[in-house]
């Protein structure tokens, strides 16, 4: 278990009486993030002014609610002057002791947090440097009236020292502050011990991917210098960290791959060397997809298959004059963490959907400013890249194959498959990924509305919590409540035992407020929430879970938030009551029936065992065993699109598309938990009819589709189409399971030879394992070959209107494909998939379907 001690030094002095409350607020909020246990965080508080007073020390407590309780008594100390020298000396010599309770000897990280609002009167520059020389970690917050100076040479670096200007907007810089931290809790070990088993090491694969078209020209030199400065932060060598760089304009040129250098020395030789590459236009989407396939691979020195973190950075001055979604997407299937830096001539939207999380996208005015988001970049990086331990087993490079060939045959996303490869090779190791774990989020709605019921919601989260086994490395539980604002009660990682999560929630008051902004809470808890530094384990592969409380509509949209959640993979329960709207619940929801409904909040003991059960089914835990098939595992389960052309060459033949459609539909058990579908048309440009998540009946999609009217226009740009699809349509937010391992289904009927390049757009779908049948006309059959899986995938008339002479060898080879599909292992939702022939539902008896037509 990760272990700091960490020491909060106050200026408690005449010139912050009026501050001090803030003060003392930010430490009670900073004590709730960590894990307060004897054998895990341990916390000390002294205030000084003249004189400095230890209020407690580092072993007084060992439960984080005694350590609150009395954080909330402390009383502003007062006096004059402020001695901030004598102050660190007394830390250094009375509470970084061993009887004092610090377990520097045991190699845990010391920290110490001053908050200074003055200058000081006596000298720090001595016993700054003693308690740097006993290997504590100093962090340092100033006011307005504060040395920005003096913090800085008090704090182990000047990036340490964080500055408000007033002690009242300390939240401002929180987040900062426990980025910090937790870098130092990722890279602390144990200074007694002088050897580190290799498997132990940190390690990383880093490239960074420099924008050198011509408007860089004048910024590359900072650019140079900020890769020069991150380098000088790595674990250069062979088994540790490994760089490369690339740089690109129209197109991308590789400086030297990750197994070039083996030493940090060779590595900033070659970047002091780099020229500035030049060229238009600005091409990131390909620059993207050329570190996919040129860098990040084994032939070029990347250990993915190891499990080593693949990390990429990238500093761009300009908006990509081609797509980047694409390629974005293909880099965080890999599992590869992109960190985008821009300046004021890039488009941050576009950094963001670069970035793996919005989150790791930063910006500058200029890149001379470069060094202003060093240590947030560096401290992201390294709180991202866990070291992985491997046992005493020999890992051999055919062992590895051996297992990602596996991984090929389960149809593993390679996301995921990281996870077995690690669990196959490490299995003691990895006990905790075989274990039920989840982080669960509770979304309660404390507006005016719900004043009456919030006793019932409370009882609620209490009964489902006694469910769960609340530990740090089983089930974590965040409780937020909102009405206009979001408020979080605690994180994921506030309460390490199931007492202390139930005691804080018996504790609950009601918020009040008006009007209910669901969605903007929704967009808080995404960004707030479930992320690392507030105890979210997403990127190690735990269920994120969201259970929403909501006795309202939403006065704001619900819509770009729920989107986003669902992108991440949090699975999102919604339970209403009669003021809910169900429609936005359902909306909100993961899958539509997610959500749930009660007359009135009195009655949630009614759905409790409902929740609990979708809940347990949607959080399994990733294992490579083979799991036992329970029915609903071996219920067949398809999601199908539709892609229909819709140019001006097929007006006259489209009835004859639309009736083949409604053919195949009848066919398919459409349910929201089996077979879903989609429909979209296109010509120049591709429209949805609607989504798979759009109907759960077939009936409504027999309504729509045969009120679908024929699109027109020119030219036909398949290409664009299947591009438009697999980045629109094929996603959780639009209702596809891929994730759950769900056979992903694209019919394509074309009509007409295509006027852009297909190629690209169809192995970007081959690749994400979609399964793609083609009918084409005497104009596109060859075209709709290259197009398909196989070439047996697609079949080939005169005309649309002899569709019906191929439906029964259309289904026919749609069966034998699902029919070989094997067992797919669980990701994240997971929900352990067994894809059979489509002879074990209605599509074994076309024929009679066929002369109903």
């Amino acid at each position: 278990m990760a272990r700091r001690d960490v020491v909060f030094l106050l200026d408690g002095s005449d010139g912050t009486r009026s501050s001090f409350p803030a003060m003392r607020d930010f430490v009670e909020r900073m004590v709730e993030r960590l894990n307060v246990s004897e054998k895990g965080d341990h916390v000390s508080v002294v205030q000084y002014s003249r004189d400095p007073e230890a209020h407690f020390y580092l072993n007084t407590y060992s439960r984080k609610e005694d350590v609150l309780d009395t954080l909330r008594g402390l009383m502003h100390k007062g006096g004059r002057p402020l001695n901030t020298g004598a102050a660190l000396q007394y830390v250094r010599d009375n509470v970084f002791t061993a009887s004092s309770g610090s377990r520097l000897v045991e190699g845990v990280p010391q920290l110490l947090i001053l908050l200074s609002g003055g200058k000081s009167f006596d000298n720090v520059d001595t016993p700054a440097s003693s308690l740097k020389e006993l290997g504590v970690l100093i962090f340092a917050i100033g006011s307005r009236s504060s040395d920005s100076r003096e913090l800085q040479k008090i704090s182990n670096e000047p990036s340490y020292a964080l500055s408000v200007s007033d002690f009242a907007d300390l939240p401002s810089v929180q987040q900062q502050l426990f980025t910090n931290i937790n870098t130092v809790f990722v890279e602390g070990t144990s200074s007694t011990t002088t050897t580190i088993a290799e498997g132990r090491r940190q390690r990383r694969d880093v490239v960074f991917l420099l924008d050198g078209s011509d408007a860089t020209r004048n910024g590359f030199p900072a650019m140079k210098e900020f890769v020069q400065r991150m380098v000088e932060k790595l674990e250069v060598s062979e088994n540790r960290d490994q760089v490369s760089v690339v740089q690109y304009s129209r197109d991308p040129e590789a400086h030297f791959y990750l197994n070039t250098f083996k030493t940090k020395e060779k590595i900033l030789d070659s970047v002091r060397g780099l020229r500035h590459k030049g060229g238009r236009p600005l091409y990131t989407g390909a620059a993207l997809q050329y570190v996919i396939d040129n860098v990040f691979t084994a032939s070029s020195g990347s250990r993915r298959v190891e499990g080593v973190p693949q990390i990429l950075v990238l500093l761009s001055g300009g908006r990509s004059f081609d797509s980047v979604e694409a390629a974005a997407s293909s880099l965080k299937e890999l599992g590869i963490l992109t960190f985008g830096i821009g300046s004021r001539g890039s488009d941050s939207r576009e950094l963001q959907r670069i970035s793996y999380d919005p989150n790791y996208a930063l910006s500058v005015s200029d890149f001379s400013e470069l060094p202003n988001v060093q240590e947030q970049l560096l401290a992201s990086v390294k709180a991202v890249s866990i070291p992985i331990t491997p046992t005493s087993q020999t890992v051999t490079a055919q062992r590895v194959n051996e297992v990602m060939n596996r991984c090929v045959i389960l149809k593993v996303y390679e996301r995921y498959a990281h996870y077995l490869v690690l669990m196959m090779l490490f299995p003691p190791l990895l006990a905790d990924y075989v274990t039920p774990r989840k982080d669960i989020v509770f979304l309660l709605d404390g507006s005016d509305g719900t004043r009456n019921s919030f006793p019932a919601m409370r009882d609620f989260v209490q009964r489902v919590v006694e469910q769960y086994t609340i530990e740090a490395n089983r089930d974590r539980v965040s409780v937020v409540q909102y009405s206009r604002e979001a408020e979080v009660h605690f994180y994921l990682n506030s309460h390490t035992t199931k007492e202390e999560v139930l005691d804080r929630v018996r504790g609950l008051r009601h918020k009040g407020g008006r009007p209910l902004y669901t969605g903007a809470a929704l967009q808080y808890i995404r960004y707030n929430v479930f992320t690392a530094s507030s105890g979210s384990r997403r990127l190690e592969g735990v269920p994120q879970i969201l259970i929403l409380l909501s006795g309202g509509r939403s006065f704001d949209s619900v819509d770009a938030a729920a989107s986003s959640l669902k992108e991440l993979g949090v699975l999102t329960f919604g339970i209403g009551s009669r003021g809910s709207d169900s429609r936005e619940l359902q909306r909100i929801s993961y899958d539509p029936s997610y959500a749930l409904s009660v007359t009135d909040f009195s009655e949630l003991p009614n759905v409790q065992e409902q929740l609990l059960a979708s809940v347990q089914a949607v959080a399994m835990p990733i294992t490579p065993a083979s799991p036992t098939l329970t029915a609903d595992d071996a219920i067949p389960r398809k999601d199908v699109v539709f892609l229909l052309d819709g140019s001006d060459g097929t007006r006259n033949t489209f009835p004859a598309m639309r009736n083949f459609v409604q053919r195949v539909v009848e066919l398919f058990n459409i349910e929201a938990n089996r077979d879903r579908v989609s429909v979209v048309q296109y010509s120049r440009d591709a429209e949805v009819n609607f989504y798979l998540n759009t109907y759960a009946t077939k009936g409504e999609i027999l309504n729509t589709v045969r009120g679908l009217r024929h699109r027109g226009g020119r030219p036909l740009n398949t290409g664009a189409a299947l591009q438009y699809v697999r980045d629109s349509v094929f996603t959780a937010s639009a209702g596809s399971r891929k994730q759950e391992g769900v056979p992903q289904i694209l019919i394509l009927l074309s009509g007409g030879r295509s006027g852009d390049n297909i190629d690209t757009p169809a192995s970007t779908l081959k690749e994400s394992g979609i399964l793609i049948f083609g009918i084409g006309t005497r104009n596109s059959s060859r075209e709709v070959q290259r197009i398909a899986n196989d070439p047996t995938y697609a079949q080939s008339i005169n005309e649309f209107s002899d569709l019906p002479s191929v439906q029964q060898q259309f289904i026919s080879s749609l069966n034998n494909a699902l029919g070989q599909v094997k067992p797919m292992t669980p990701t994240v939702a997971g929900k352990t998939d067994y894809h059979t022939s489509l002879e074990n539902s209605t599509l074994s008896s076309p024929c009679k379907a066929c002369r109903r037509h």
